[in-house]
């Protein structure tokens, strides 16, 4: 009989060579297309997500005490899905009666079920999509990618390199040690790795599933029970990945609540009682610096794996390409309105202008450079819709406002279309102001006059190791400079891309090759993924006892 894992053999090699390659590789296409997903693929996917509307979710053999759920796309309709609900206490009994079984269920079954799960994930792609864009307001081709293939890529990585670390060892052995004349010490020693408990993984609004699945699937094969936490507005996308999962470890004879959904609603929710609940052991978080604070207060009883809020910055020093510089950070800041945790914020400029291809720039002229490739980029509102997409959260809207009166507007915001909408803000701000030092989440950039590249430099990789960053770019023609800006940025712990042009964004993290963030800021105590990220969340036992004789 093949076993799942056996099926998934040949994924999960690839997958390693690929994590220790660092080289390209995806299993999962990140097109919408037919030619990789079946011909019907994108009619089914939007018959699935319609057939989910207006309807009870429903999650067999889930605790359940209530119907919850108000989600609100963005694009203005109410998608009408109620969820199954159960308070703090039912949930964690839940997942404390299927971890035993998980426990000692060995290593290979679990990421069988796991690989499994990814698999039917991906096949799901295109309702996923639908699930994403309307309780995100990403627009459906980034939708697919973000919330289907590249989370899919995420949670098989995490799979890949949890497998590595479970099996890093030997897990017996005879152990001799010699005695000269008298007969060597004989004992044979056996290990075993038992799972740190029951994991919480808190989902965020703006990407559901990408930050949500490394956590959720290194925690699951590491053999932790797994409670799935949603953003009261973005639950659909996390529903349907805690139902395949379900359905496959019953299909796989484990218990299915061993992953559960966790629904609350804004006013009530029930985050601080799960994070605070003494069975609760693991917590991976995506959100405000100041809930991950919470946590880290709060919380001592678990091991917390942050990705908080960030300064990302810029600093525009130079450039050999000054159309292609424009019209790269033009996509940067207009893709998905700026509601990434790559998006960059702050763009340092020295006040006397910089060298590029098209000679001597100004300081107002690389303002206005970088504005009015933003209008080229959104003249056409479709394609405008594709990149922008929507706003997820009506507060953004509100921040965008307030932050016209931070300094001078080079180039206003606006709505574009139906929905939740807004073009990015560009300001000029004073270097010390306040408003220069703290994140601005949305469609907001703050350009930043300083006295040369070098000071730009130094403020923005100062504001990166001191308010936290996951991104930073420069653009500059002097290759001195930018060893110096290599070093000034690893020393604040940011990852830095130096000269984008062309279509690679600084917004971009490709599992496989990106450690996406590094933990070494405020912006996130743990990296996408490395070893640390998944050795913590089990602990290796050994038994033994002398050589019989």
């Amino acid at each position: 009989m093949t076993t799942l894992f056996d099926r998934h053999r040949e994924l999960l090699t690839s997958a390693l060579e690929a994590v220790h390659s660092r080289r390209f590789w995806s299993p999962y296409p990140e097109v919408p297309s037919g030619r990789f997903y079946g011909e019907t693929a994108r009619a089914d996917g939007e018959a699935g997500f319609a057939a989910l509307r207006d309807s009870s979710f429903d999650l067999p053999g889930h605790p359940e005490s209530k119907r919850l759920g108000g989600e609100m796309s963005p694009f203005d309709f109410a998608l009408g899905i109620s969820y199954p609900a159960a308070d703090t206490a039912a949930v964690v009994e839940a997942a404390q009666s299927a971890a035993p079984i998980l426990a000692a269920a060995s290593p290979e079954l679990r990421v069988g079920v796991a690989l499994e799960a990814l698999s039917r994930l991906n096949q799901l792609s295109f309702t996923m999509a639908h699930a994403v864009s309307h309780t995100t307001g990403q627009a459906f081709p980034m939708a697919f990618q973000a919330g289907g293939p590249h989370a899919q890529d995420r949670g098989l990585e995490a799979v890949a390199l949890t497998w590595a670390e479970l099996t890093r060892f030997a897990p017996s052995a005879r152990w001799e040690k010699p005695q000269g004349k008298a007969e060597p010490i004989s004992l044979e020693k056996h290990w075993s790795t038992v799972p740190a408990g029951i994991a919480l993984v808190i989902g965020c609004n703006t990407f559901p599933t990408w930050n949500s699945y490394s956590g959720l699937f290194a925690s699951l094969v590491s053999g932790n029970p797994v409670i799935v936490k949603p953003h009261p507005a973005a639950i659909l996308p996390l529903a349907l990945t805690v139902r395949v999962l379900r359905e496959v470890l019953v299909e796989a004879g484990l218990l299915a609540n061993a992953v559960l959904l966790a629904v609350d609603e804004a006013g009530a929710e029930i985050t601080k009682d799960l994070a605070a609940h003494p069975a609760v052991r693991l917590i991976d978080y995506t959100g405000s610096a100041d809930f991950g604070a919470w946590l880290r207060a709060n919380a001592l009883q678990a091991r917390v794996f942050t990705e908080e809020t960030g300064v990302n910055t810029v600093v525009v020093a130079g450039t050999d390409n000054f159309a292609g510089l424009c019209a790269n950070l033009a996509f940067s800041l207009s893709l998905y309105s700026g509601q990434m945790c790559t998006a960059p914020q702050n763009i340092y400029i020295p006040v006397a202008g910089i060298p590029t291809d098209q000679g001597h720039k100004s300081f107002d002229e690389v303002t206005l450079g970088i504005a009015g490739a933003i209008d080229d980029l959104l003249a056409d509102p479709a394609r405008a819709g594709g990149i922008l997409g929507a706003i997820a959260n009506p507060a953004t809207l509100s921040r965008v406002k307030e932050a016209r009166a931070l300094g001078r507007v080079v180039r206003d915001s606006s709505p574009l279309g139906d929905g939740r909408t807004a073009t990015p803000l560009l300001i000029v701000v004073d270097p010390q102001s306040p408003a220069a030092q703290g994140e601005y989440f949305g469609p907001i950039a703050l350009l930043v006059p300083v006295d040369d590249a070098d000071r730009g430099i130094a403020l923005a990789s100062g504001v990166a190791a001191r308010a936290g960053a996951i991104t930073a770019a420069v653009y500059d023609i002097d290759e001195a400079r930018i060893g110096r800006a290599i070093t000034a940025f690893a020393g604040a712990g940011t990852n830095l891309s130096v000269n984008l042009t062309g279509n690679i964004f600084v917004n971009q993290s490709a599992a496989f090759s990106d450690f996406h963030v590094t933990g070494a800021n405020p912006a996130g105590n743990a990296s996408l993924t490395d070893p640390a990220f998944v050795a913590g969340r089990f602990h290796r036992v050994m038994w033994r006892r002398p050589v019989a004789a």
